[in-house]
């Protein structure tokens, strides 16, 4: 074996130093303090020179109080600049100077089913883990959340919130964000989803002078759904939201948008995003008791419903 081919021997608690613990507090009378609580922890990923912070964007949603702390560091405080609804990802300023280096990009688009990876969390939660990259594949989430290609990596890692996916290289390929299960051999097991790190780098310039990705807003209906059987069926409604105000309830069969016929997750998402910016109103037909009823549901923009983050 030569220099050339030799494989790189990575220095994982080096590379670890580069993650941080995140405290975020969110009023109790938050939009999502009801599912995602009003006090959140996870890790965060050092990734600049400047000490801005990467974590996953629920963590830090409707946020008044965020708290860093580097590996062996004190507490300080943070502000959350941006949340991007679309790939989940979300930043966080310090407003003092963290003692930890920045992790660099890898590339996610050369990161394939049976490749070696680990995993990165706060040293607090658990020390860095080997993990191998199950699938690359499509992943639908019930709260019209779509991802054309996320990262599955078994073993499951016990604090995915915010952490860090490293490729063989040492580079970082995706934020950690679900424990979701999978089939394998006909058994099911505990897996983790990453969201790819290269869908940060168009938009990254824009989520930090600009607080949003420059796309124009998708429309939202405030609908859980589930794919059983070829149908897409309402789990539940958003309080408030535009479903519930047009009396689409949980047990709804969902069987088209805009006149087309939707059997997956994925097809009802985009059939609905098809449509229109938010505030578009959105033609579906919902059935209730075998009865069909045609709504036209006008979608909003789901970040307008959120507390924004103070000013510090």
């Amino acid at each position: 074996m030569t220099a050339e081919s030799a494989p790189i021997r990575l220095d994982l608690p080096a590379l670890n130093g580069s993650l941080v613990k995140l405290r975020a507090v969110v009023p109790e009378d938050a939009f999502t303090a009801g599912i995602l609580g009003a006090e959140r922890t996870g890790s965060g990923i050092v990734i600049n020179s400047d000490g801005l912070i990467l974590t996953i964007g629920y963590l830090i949603t409707e946020a008044t109080d965020v708290w860093l702390t580097a590996n062996f560091g004190h507490e300080v405080a943070g502000h959350a600049l941006a949340y991007d609804q679309v790939t989940g990802f979300g930043l966080v300023l310090p407003l003092q100077k963290l003692d930890a280096p920045p992790l660099g990009f890898g590339s996610s688009a050369n990161l394939a089913a049976g490749d070696e990876a680990y995993i990165l969390s706060h040293r607090e939660f658990a020390e860095p883990a080997a993990a191998q990259v199950l699938a690359r594949r499509e992943f639908a989430g019930a709260w019209e959340y779509l991802l054309e290609d996320a990262i599955f990596t078994v073993p499951a890692h016990p604090r995915w919130s915010g952490s860090a996916l490293i490729d063989s290289q040492g580079g970082l390929v995706g934020l950690g964000s679900l424990l979701v299960r999978e089939i394998v051999a006909g058994e099911e097991i505990n897996a983790n989803m990453f969201v790819p790190v290269d869908l940060l780098k168009p938009i990254l310039s824009d989520l930090i002078t600009r607080g949003r990705a420059a796309r124009v807003p998708r429309p939202w209906l405030g609908i859980y759904a589930a794919e059983m059987s070829g149908k897409v069926y309402v789990t539940g409604v958003v309080d408030g939201g535009p479903a519930q105000r047009s009396d689409i309830r949980e047990g709804d069969l969902i069987s088209h948008v805009a006149e087309h016929d939707v059997s997956t997750l994925p097809d009802f998402y985009r059939r609905i995003w098809a449509v229109g910016p938010a505030g578009t109103g959105i033609p579906l037909t919902r059935v209730r008791d075998g009865t069909h009823l045609n709504l036209n549901v006008r979608s909003v923009d789901r970040t307008e419903l959120l507390k924004r983050p103070q000013a510090h």
